[in-house]
């Protein structure tokens, strides 16, 4: 009823796990990203632009609080910083007082669009405004990426940043780390994590069919021992019994059959216990094999988790992003083609200027060559020269020692 561990039919084998050999690294290092650096242009740039985009909404989140206190941060803004926040300042306040004034004469804002509905002027007029904050806005942020010791000292006064743009940055910088994370695994390494979860998934199904094949035998290997203890209490209530009927006939006859039923009932016991004991070693080790599992898939189920919970923080955080950006897509549009216009007016500019600067580009080139020529002839003409003055020196000097030597002769002649 009871078999051995080594005969039980193909599961034991099933709860072994992989070889040492086959794991060349840890499991849990397939879900780490494979490189530890950007390496193509297109993955710094995305990863640059949040990074600004993160830079330029912390200093954003904390204009009001620094126009509050221009005084303290006088001395480290300087003076085009100090005059551009006070402008900025007036242009909010005037804002402010506009959508006052515009609210009290009846402008409101229409259900469901959030459109403003007035006058033609007002609703121009304030659009003056808004485009004047905006402007304001840019030039501020210009002039602190020029100087990055304001900025430094501005993002320091983080504590005074509203809950609303703390969030708001922070599921920016989740988001940042998810695609930095995204770009440093390459599509090789993100097939190879599927295949990992697919395996693990399948090691556990198979270990729990495992695991219920080994209880269903546990459970057969009890019930057969409960009938044969059954069997065996059958048997000892049937001795008795006839020990009972026996010993109306033969109180010898009845003792001797009473120490025969202890001594069968004495070794059925031992045999009873000896497989028992058997049986709870056999559960013993299913249960330690049974807990190595449970631990080694543990840290895994774990790491998913956070991975699972992390994913859908941001994913949470971008619907809301979503949903804000809808609301101002309406404002934007108007911004948009503005800068539309401004920029097909600039192309045109460009397009001129660019053909000028062609123009400068080949008369200086030409002038180059013109020059390079010159000078290679003034070279030519001064190393001709040269050897002309130096043929010109000889034949002096020749000249001379030649007349020289006419005057000694004639002087040797007149002496003879």
């Amino acid at each position: 009823a009871c078999e051995e561990p080594g005969s039980l039919p193909g599961s034991w084998g099933a709860l072994q796990t992989p070889k040492k050999s086959a794991i060349k690294t840890s499991p849990l290092k397939l879900l780490d990203p494979g490189r530890s650096k950007l390496t193509t242009v297109e993955t710094k740039r995305i990863i640059s632009v949040l990074d600004e985009a993160i830079f330029k909404i912390e200093l954003i989140s904390l204009i009001s609080h620094v126009t509050e206190f221009l005084d303290v941060l006088s001395t480290i803004l300087g003076s085009e910083l100090m005059g551009t926040l006070k402008e900025h300042e007036r242009l909010s306040n005037n804002m402010e007082a506009l959508l006052t004034q515009l609210q009290r004469e009846g402008l409101k804002q229409e259900d469901g669009r959030g459109d403003l509905v007035g006058t033609e002027e007002q609703i121009h007029h304030l659009q003056l405004h808004q485009q004047a904050v905006k402007s304001s806005i840019r030039n501020i942020l210009r002039l602190f990426q020029a100087d990055p010791l304001a900025s430094q000292a501005v993002r320091d006064e983080a504590y005074a940043r509203d809950l609303s743009f703390e969030m708001f940055i922070k599921g920016l910088s989740v988001f940042q780390g998810f695609l930095l994370e995204k770009l440093l695994t390459s599509p090789l390494e993100e097939q190879e994590k599927v295949q990992f979860m697919e395996e693990i998934s399948l090691r556990d199904k198979k270990n729990t069919e495992t695991i219920t094949a080994l209880e269903a035998e546990l459970a057969t290997a009890i019930q057969s021992q409960d009938n044969e203890i059954m069997k065996m209490n059958a048997a000892i209530r049937d001795l008795k019994s006839h020990l009972l009927h026996l010993e109306k006939s033969s109180e010898s006859h009845i003792q001797r059959t009473k120490q025969e039923a202890e001594k069968l009932q004495k070794g059925e016991l031992r045999v009873s216990q000896a497989k028992c004991a058997k049986i709870q070693q056999d559960i013993h080790q299913l249960r330690a094999q049974l807990n190595v599992l449970i631990i080694d898939n543990r840290d895994s189920e774990l790491a998913l988790r956070k991975k699972k919970y992390k994913v859908e923080m941001e994913i949470e955080n971008w619907i809301q992003k979503y949903d804000a950006d809808m609301g101002e897509k309406q404002e934007v549009d108007a911004v948009y083609t503005e800068e539309k216009a401004q920029l097909a007016e600039l192309k045109e500019k460009y397009a001129v200027l660019e053909q000028e600067y062609s123009q400068i580009k080949e008369e200086r080139r030409r002038s180059q060559e013109k020059k390079e020529r010159a000078e290679r002839e003034l070279a030519i003409m001064v190393r001709a020269a040269t050897h002309i003055q130096a043929f010109w020196k000889g034949y002096l000097v020749r000249s001379l020692l030649k007349s020289k030597r006419k005057k000694k002769g004639k002087g040797k002649k007149s002496k003879k």
